[in-house]
C-alpha cells in the first residue's frame, strides 16, 4: 500500500515537471528565442564568458557552473532534487528541440512577447518549483539562497539573480533593447511564479471588534472555524472588548462578513491578507518549504 501510494505520488510530480517544461519550451521557442529577448540565467552567464573568453560553448559552460549547485543542492536538500531536476533538465531541453523542429514561430510585437512569454515563463517555473524540480541555473541558486534569505519569497530572489545577468548581458552586447523587453518578461515572469507557488497558501485573516463577540464567535465555531479571542480595549471609551481573530480560506470572506453582520451590523472587521498559515486546516511546516 505504502509502495502504492509513493508510486502516485512520484507520478503526480513527474507527470506535473513534464507539462511544466512543456509549457517552457513554447515560451522558449514561441516568445524569447524568435524575437531575441534577453534570457537570464546561467544561460546569460554563459553567453557572456563565451563572448569574452571563447574557450568553451555556452552549452559546456553552462553545464559546468551547475555542477557546483547541484552538489550543493544534494547535500542541503537530499538526492531527490538530484533527479528531479535533471529530469525537468533533460525533459525541458528535449522538448525545447522538438518544438523547434517541428515549427518554426515568426517574430512578433516584442512587448506582447515579453509579457506573455514572462507568463508562460513563470508559470512553468512556478509547476517545477512546487515539486521541489528546477531547470537549473537561477531557479537552483534562488532555492540554495532562500535557507539564507527565508522573509523573500523565491521569485523576488529569482528577479535579482537575473536583473544582475540581463544587466551584465547589456553592457557585453550593447544591446539595450534586447535587455529591457527581457526585464518585462523577468518581473512579470516572477510575479507568475510567486502566485504560483504561494497562492494556495495565502489566507484571509479578520479582526472582529462587536459587543456581541460571544454569539460571533460561536457562529464561527458552528461554521467550523478556528478562533480566538483576544483582549483589548477601546481607545474612546476605555471600556474592555473582546476581539476575535480568525483566519479562513479567502473563497469564505463572504460567508464570514454575511455571518458577522447578520449578528451585528455595526460590528468592526478588519480584513487583511496573510502570506502564509500554518496549522489545522492549513498548510505545514517543511524545513525545506519555499
Amino acid at each position: 500500500m505504502a509502495q502504492q501510494s509513493l508510486g502516485k505520488k512520484l507520478f503526480k510530480e513527474y507527470g506535473l515537471i513534464v507539462v511544466g517544461s512543456a509549457i517552457y519550451a513554447v515560451a522558449f521557442n514561441w516568445f524569447f528565442q524568435p524575437n531575441h529577448i534577453a534570457f537570464g540565467g546561467l544561460t546569460g552567464v554563459a553567453q557572456i564568458l563565451n563572448y569574452i573568453w571563447g574557450a568553451l560553448p555556452v552549452g559546456v559552460l553552462t553545464i559546468v557552473m551547475n555542477v557546483p549547485l547541484f552538489i550543493i543542492g544534494v547535500r542541503r536538500m537530499g538526492i531527490g532534487i538530484l533527479f528531479s531536476s535533471l529530469f525537468a533538465m533533460g525533459a525541458s531541453s528535449l522538448l525545447v528541440d522538438l518544438l523547434a523542429s517541428a515549427y518554426t514561430f515568426q517574430p512578433m510585437e516584442p512587448l506582447l512577447a515579453s509579457v506573455y512569454g514572462g507568463v508562460l515563463l513563470g508559470l512553468s517555473l512556478g509547476m517545477m518549483l512546487l515539486v521541489n524540480a528546477t531547470t537549473g541555473g537561477t531557479e537552483l541558486l534562488a532555492r540554495l539562497l532562500k535557507y539564507r534569505f527565508r522573509h523573500l519569497p523565491i521569485g523576488r530572489l529569482c528577479l535579482a539573480i537575473d536583473l544582475t545577468v540581463i544587466c551584465a548581458y547589456a553592457l557585453v552586447f550593447r544591446n539595450l533593447d534586447n535587455a529591457l523587453y527581457g526585464l518585462v518578461a523577468l518581473y512579470i515572469s516572477t510575479i507568475v511564479m510567486d502566485m504560483v507557488i504561494y497562492g494556495s497558501r495565502t489566507a484571509e485573516l479578520a479582526y472582529i471588534i462587536s459587543d456581541h463577540s460571544g454569539q460571533i464567535a460561536q457562529d464561527l465555531l458552528n461554521l467550523e472555524m478556528g478562533i480566538t479571542i483576544l483582549d483589548g480595549t477601546g481607545g474612546f471609551s476605555g471600556n474592555e472588548k473582546k476581539v476575535i481573530l480568525c483566519a479562513f480560506k479567502r473563497h469564505q470572506i463572504a460567508v464570514v462578513k454575511a455571518h458577522v453582520t447578520d449578528i451585528d451590523p455595526n460590528a468592526f472587521i478588519i480584513v487583511c491578507q496573510a502570506h502564509e498559515v500554518l496549522g489545522e486546516g492549513f498548510g505545514i511546516y517543511d524545513k525545506n518549504s519555499l
